[in-house]
Order: structure tokens, then C-alpha cells, then sequence
């Protein structure tokens, strides 16, 4: 079995999180991390709220508090809602924490030593009215390479090109409209170009596994055809201060936020470890010697890190991210020697979903063109939102969310397929025998039907390896399908006399069986679900172990006095990914609803209401 890093991308921390935010990264991880554990690997999800940078500083100035005040309050808000929706992180933790600066601090010392951070002017974007630095995805404009009207300071979404913000024609500021005024300070650059080759050559051994969707691996290579030098520091006085003489002091300097998210893969899993009362354990997920990411290390054991985010975030996860990592370990053209972490495993494969629209919109919270997941959470649970991001999220492509698809969705599928199977199958068993009875020998259709369950853990299971959410949910709901077709054709509603008694016990503990398996496969997706159905078939509730929020003290000197919510959890009871048998004499009574059918005047009111 393999050591998986489940590597989620940091929500900003500038407000509570809308649909369009945990259809890219949350709700696809979990699936994938919760699948993995049931098949036995030693999985370690984590994450956190990433709190730096300008925008912050715009935000924490209009409502009156200090940024660090700001990042506190939606913090917290954006844990508890993670939590909410189910997702298993083992640690969900913040980049103002004095553990991720000294690991953010020591990649980029170590970077600097190798020779990959070099120091040079460029052009600031300056606010003509407060006179503060615009950060590059706060400047829009035209392209000049496709002229798409829209491209951002950092990178051009319709061509993929990487940009700098002077470059673009007419450009503008998202936070007032206002033309930036360009100045020259001085900054450091990671020197992509020195790191090409190697970036090429790693680009190019993940492309020929096959694994990386399409639209990733392209736009990964395509940017490294006019690869540049990237600045990572800033003009803020929010963030992570440079770990070099004459800049340590500087009040002025930081590091650049994108530089110190993607560190917090690092430095959470450090902070993880020593959480967990062993500071090193955290390498038994990022260290393996000589060998890359998909290869064995020196112990057999496979150490994989997969990295879940949307796809304005790719280059950051594809290039940028891996630059670092290899530039830390002196893989690039300059040469080098690792730092005190080691050499450190590149993704292997970096997981991006498409924007989920809302209707023909962008979601758009500035334009009130938002759904917030507490307004969901709160009002309908997080089983509809989870199965509708699974079933029709934007895992390939762009797709749009409307309440009427959603309602439909929640009925037709989650009430009327696999809610009424579960409910059927057990009210009959309920009120015929009060407990799973005992079969006796199987006929042909039987036999069938159990195949097709089995089946299922081996088809679902192979497409939720490669992230193939929306296909192994359609497979497993094809199974329901398959299972409710076997009750039609059974009818053992139907069994009543005495001598059909055994007949009914047979198709009844095939049926319960079946329900099951099933339970099982749609565990990943449904995990409150299933332990709602757990219940049903007599078991404790306790098949999906779920995240909590715990308040914990900072670890180190600089916050030793600050407590912060965490999200965590323990998720070792988690159920395994098979076919387990059900018991017989386990009472079984009659059930509860398993997921509550949406009036149709949900449409409505959502499209006037709160949230909609």
C-alpha cells in the first residue's frame, strides 16, 4: 500500500466560501482521500486558510479591523463550513501561523543559496489613490499576446501565457476601476528559466503515465515555451517578512503570498507531525531520497501526493510549486544542495476541475451572483450539494448550477433511486422478519445481481484512483439501478405464502447484501449518508469517520498564546473497500427516511431568496 498526500488548495481567507469554491477542490478531494482509505492506503489530507496579501489588506481596511482580525473571523467561519460539508482533513490549518513562516522562510533561504532567487527591478503596480501595491490578479486588461479583454496581471486565462501587469493594454484595477500607476522597485525572482529543463523533464514523465487530465499536462508544457523569471516578494506590509539581511527589517518587503500558499502543503503536514507528538513523521509522505513522487522509496512503499485545486490555479501547482521544490533541492541548471527538509517529492498529479457557473453566470459575490455553502449546509444538508458536485460537477469541463437541476437531482436520484431502494429493502425485511434472515440456496437471479455489486467495488474503485468522479458515481448508481431492477423482478412483496418463506429470506438477504455494498461504494461520496444507512442495516452509524473543529495553542514561540480553530480527525475506523457480510439475526426495524424529497417551490424561492 502507498503513503497518500492529499494536498488541497488554500481557500482565501477574504470571506465564507461560495459552490463555485468547493466544487474545484473540496468535495473532489474528499471523495478521493475517503476512497483511498478504504482501500488501505495511509492517507494525509491537508490544507488551510491562506491569509495573506493585499486583498486582505483592501478588505480588513473597509469593515475597520486589523487583517489579522479579518483572517481570524473567516478562519473560522471557512472551517466550520469544510467541516460541515465532510471533509476528512487530517489538518486544516491557517498560513498565520509562526510554523508555516519558519518553513516558508527556510524554502525561500534555501532557494536564495542555490542560486534560484536573484534579485532584480521590475515595475510595481501602485493604487493612485491610496498608494498601495496592486497584487497581479487585481489588474485586469487586454492581452497582448491573444487579446482577450479580461486577462489578468498574472497569467491570461484564454491563451494561457504568463503576463506581467505592465504588459497588459489598458489596464485596470478590480478594487475601483482605477488606471495602476507603474513604478520600479526591486524584487526577487525565482528564476524559472534555470529550472526549465528539469521542469520539462518532470512535465514530460507525468504526461506518459496517462494519468493527468488533458486539459492539465497541456496547459502545463504549453507555459513552458516562454518561460520567465517570476517575482516572489512584494511591496505589503502583510505577510511573511524576507529571511535576508537588509530585508528582514524591512517593513515594506514580504514574500508573495502565492510563494507562501503553496509552502502550506509543507509546512502543514510539519505542523501535522508535530501535533502528533513526532516532529518527523511528516516525512514518511514527502521524502524519498533520490526517487520522484510516483516511485517506490527505499522502503517499497509508494509515496504519492495529489494536488486538488481550479484551473486558474494550475501553474502555481504545475510550475510554479514544483520550481520551488526543485530549486530547494538544487535540481535545476544552477545546481545546489537540499535544505534541512530534504529533497522533497514533486506532485504526482495535480487534480484540476473547470469553473462550476452559476446558471450562465459566473459566481460572482461582488455582483450578488453567489450561493453560499453555509446557506446550503444550513438549509438542505450536505448530501444534495455533495452528490450534485459529484454527479454533474466541473471536473473536465465548465458546468453550471441551477437550483432547478439540483432539486431534480436531489428527487429523482438521492430520494427516488438510492433512498427508496435503502427504504424498501428494509421495511420489508422489518415487517417479514424483524432481522436479517437467514438465506437459503440462490437462484440465477440472484447470483446476477450480487455480481453486479461486487463488480462495482472493482470499476468504481479503478475510476476514483485516476479522479474519475463523475463516472465512478455514474457506475455506482448504475448499480443501484440494477439493484432496484432485481427487486421487480423478484417482487418478494409478492412471497407471502408459507412455502415461499425461504424464498423470501433468500431474495431479502440478497437484497440487504446488496444495499450494503452498495453503501459502501457510495461511502466516498456520501459519507453522511452512510451512516444514515449504516443504521438502517443495523450497524453502528460509524462507517465515514467525520472531521471535527478542535481549538488549538500555537506551537512555536511567536503564537505560543494564540489559540486557532483547527479541522481534524480520526479516521482509522474508516470502513474497508469491500464487500463485508451482513450478519444474520442483526435486527433491522423499520426505517426513516434516508434523504428528505425538495418541493418544486424551492426553485423559486432560492431564485427571490437569501443565498440564491
Amino acid at each position: 500500500m502507498s503513503k497518500v498526500l492529499t494536498s488541497v488548495a488554500w481557500p482565501y481567507a477574504n470571506g465564507p466560501r461560495h459552490l463555485g469554491h468547493v466544487a474545484g477542490f473540496a468535495v473532489p478531494s474528499d471523495v478521493f482521500s475517503r476512497y483511498m482509505r478504504m482501500a488501505g492506503h495511509d492517507v494525509l489530507m491537508v490544507s488551510g486558510s491562506d491569509e495573506h496579501g493585499t486583498p486582505i489588506l483592501v478588505l480588513a481596511d473597509a469593515k475597520g479591523v486589523t487583517p489579522q482580525e479579518f483572517v481570524d473571523t473567516n478562519h473560522a467561519l471557512i472551517a466550520h463550513e469544510l467541516a460541515d460539508l465532510g471533509c476528512s482533513y487530517d489538518l486544516y490549518t491557517r498560513t498565520t501561523t509562526a510554523n508555516h513562516y519558519a518553513v516558508a522562510q527556510e524554502l525561500f533561504e534555501r532557494c536564495w543559496a542555490n542560486g534560484y532567487m536573484v534579485e532584480r527591478t521590475q515595475k510595481g503596480a501602485i493604487s493612485p489613490t491610496t498608494g498601495r501595491t496592486l497584487p497581479d490578479r487585481y489588474i485586469e486588461g487586454e492581452c497582448p499576446i491573444c487579446h482577450y479583454g479580461e486577462a489578468r496581471g498574472d497569467q491570461c486565462d484564454n491563451c494561457g501565457n504568463q503576463l506581467e501587469p505592465e504588459e497588459l493594454i489598458n489596464p485596470r484595477s478590480k478594487v475601483n476601476g482605477e488606471t495602476p500607476e507603474f513604478v520600479e522597485t526591486q524584487h526577487f525572482f525565482l528564476d524559472l528559466p534555470a529550472l526549465a529543463d528539469a521542469l520539462r523533464t518532470y512535465l514530460e514523465g507525468r504526461e506518459a503515465t496517462g494519468t493527468w487530465r488533458p486539459n492539465v499536462i497541456k496547459f502545463s508544457l504549453n507555459i513552458l515555451d516562454d518561460i520567465k523569471p517570476r517575482a516572489m516578494t512584494r511591496d505589503i506590509d502583510w505577510g511573511i517578512p524576507v529571511p535576508l539581511d537588509g530585508w528582514r527589517d524591512n517593513p515594506t518587503k514580504r514574500l508573495y503570498v502565492w510563494f507562501d500558499a503553496v509552502i502550506g502543503y509543507l509546512s502543514a503536514s510539519i505542523e501535522w507531525a508535530r501535533r502528533q507528538g513526532d516532529p518527523d513523521l511528516w516525512r514518511q509522505w514527502w521524502n524519498a531520497d533520490a526517487a520522484q513522487s510516483a516511485d517506490a522509496d527505499a522502503t517499497g512503499e509508494e509515496q504519492l501526493s495529489y494536488y486538488f485545486m481550479g484551473k486558474d490555479n494550475i501553474t502555481f501547482h504545475s510550475q510554479i510549486w514544483p520550481a520551488e521544490l526543485l530549486a530547494y533541492a538544487g535540481r535545476g541548471d544552477r545546481g545546489g544542495e537540499p535544505g534541512t527538509f530534504g529533497v522533497l517529492n514533486l506532485p504526482t498529479e495535480v487534480v484540476s476541475s473547470e469553473y462550476l457557473t452559476f446558471g450562465d453566470k459566473q459566481f460572482s459575490t461582488s455582483r450578488g451572483d453567489v450561493i453560499y455553502v453555509r446557506h446550503v449546509l444550513d438549509t438542505y444538508g450536505p448530501d444534495g450539494i455533495r452528490y450534485f458536485i459529484c454527479a454533474a460537477g466541473p471536473e473536465s469541463q465548465d458546468s453550471a448550477f441551477t437550483w432547478a437541476d439540483f432539486v431534480q437531482r436531489n428527487n429523482s436520484e438521492l430520494v427516488a433511486g438510492w433512498g427508496n431502494l435503502v427504504s424498501r429493502a428494509a421495511a420489508m425485511v422489518a415487517k417479514s422478519f424483524g432481522e436479517v434472515p437467514q438465506p437459503g440456496a440462490l437462484e440465477p437471479v440472484d447470483e446476477q445481481v450480487r455480481a453486479t455489486t461486487l463488480a462495482a467495488f472493482d470499476t468504481v474503485g479503478a475510476l476514483l484512483r485516476r479522479n474519475r468522479v463523475k463516472a465512478a458515481l455514474a457506475e455506482a448508481m448504475r448499480a443501484v439501478g440494477e439493484v432496484n431492477a432485481y427487486v421487480s423482478a423478484t417482487e418478494p412483496f409478492k412471497l407471502k405464502g408459507e412455502d415461499q418463506r425461504e424464498r423470501l429470506a433468500t431474495v431479502l438477504h440478497t437484497l440487504l447484501q446488496c444495499v450494503s455494498d452498495l453503501n459502501t461504494i457510495l461511502a466516498p461520496f456520501l459519507p453522511h449518508a452512510a451512516n444514515r444507512v449504516d443504521l438502517v442495516l443495523g450497524g453502528g452509524g460509524t462507517l465515514m469517520p467525520m472531521p471535527r473543529v478542535d481549538t488549538v495553542q500555537g506551537l512555536d514561540a511567536g503564537d505560543a498564546d494564540r489559540s486557532y480553530p483547527i479541522v481534524t480527525g480520526d479516521y482509522s475506523t474508516t470502513g474497508r473497500w469491500e464487500s463485508t457480510p451482513i450478519v444474520v439475526g442483526t435486527p433491522i426495524a423499520k426505517p426513516a427516511p434516508v434523504f428528505t424529497k425538495l418541493d418544486e417551490s424551492v426553485i423559486a424561492t432560492e431564485l427571490g431568496g437569501p443565498g440564491a
